[in-house]
């Protein structure tokens, strides 16, 4: 099975929002969390989905599920206290439906939602070829590295940096065993799945994703999907690009 597990645990503090967490923001009156769902409903070898969410919300995404037809959600979990909470939460949910030790799962953020099919399908033939999928994009920027007091200590060679995104991918027995590690070594504070599988010397091997599969976390990132996903609109109305 290919099992993607989607964690829309946040509450959205930056994002300022008075009422909704973000991944319930409505963009051309969806939420953000029902478009990147319905990419990965869409993928043929996306066996089952599960999903992280904040506990309060929990029915209304029930409700959501219903109302846009998505056949492969098979389990809702509440998220936990942070990111690496969530994730186990979802991996111990797919860990109940998986039905091999050859499963992968693909862990994806509910609130990136231009992710593509292809970037699916790339993660899932790394992970039979590799062991993992950690998407990725080039940087166009210089990277600096700073100490505490924002000191710079190095340049890195741009053409050597990346930026990890999502999906992060792997066997399912192996980054289920690497949390279970973590929990009890009392190791808490891993940003990403990258992060964690890194710390515990998994060789980790990149796929290319889109640049435009951003976090929305911001309002300045709300405003560039919507630019973003109006531009796709036009490009399919008028033709653009065909």
């Amino acid at each position: 099975m290919n099992i993607a597990v989607i964690f829309a645990g946040g509450v959205g503090k930056r994002m300022h929002s008075k009422d909704l967490p973000k991944q319930f923001l409505k963009i051309h009156d969806k939420p953000i969390i029902m478009h990147t769902l319905e990419i990965f409903e869409a993928n043929r070898q996306i066996d089952a989905i599960v999903i992280s969410c904040v506990g309060d919300w929990i029915g209304y995404l029930n409700e959501l599920i219903d109302k846009y037809n998505l056949h492969k959600v098979r389990k809702i979990v509440e998220g936990g206290t942070t990111g690496q909470e969530s994730i186990f939460n979802g991996l111990k949910a797919a860990k109940h439906i998986s039905s091999s030790d050859e499963d992968i799962v693909l862990i994806h953020d509910g609130v990136r939602p231009l992710i593509n099919s292809k970037t699916i399908d790339d993660n899932i033939d790394s992970v039979k070829k590799n062991g993992s999928s950690i998407t990725s994009v080039k940087v166009k920027e210089t990277v600096l590295l700073v100490d505490e007091n924002e000191a710079i200590e190095s340049v890195p060679n741009r053409a050597h940096s990346r930026l990890a995104r999502a999906p992060q991918s792997f066997y399912l027995k192996d980054i289920i065993s690497a949390h279970r590690r973590a929990i009890k070594e009392k190791k808490f504070d891993f940003i990403d799945s990258c992060s964690m599988m890194q710390y515990y010397g998994k060789k980790l091997y990149l796929v290319n994703g889109p640049q435009e599969n951003i976090k929305i976390t911001t309002p300045d990132d709300f405003y560039t999907m919507r630019a973003l996903l109006d531009a796709k609109e036009d490009a399919q109305i008028y033709g653009i690009g065909g």
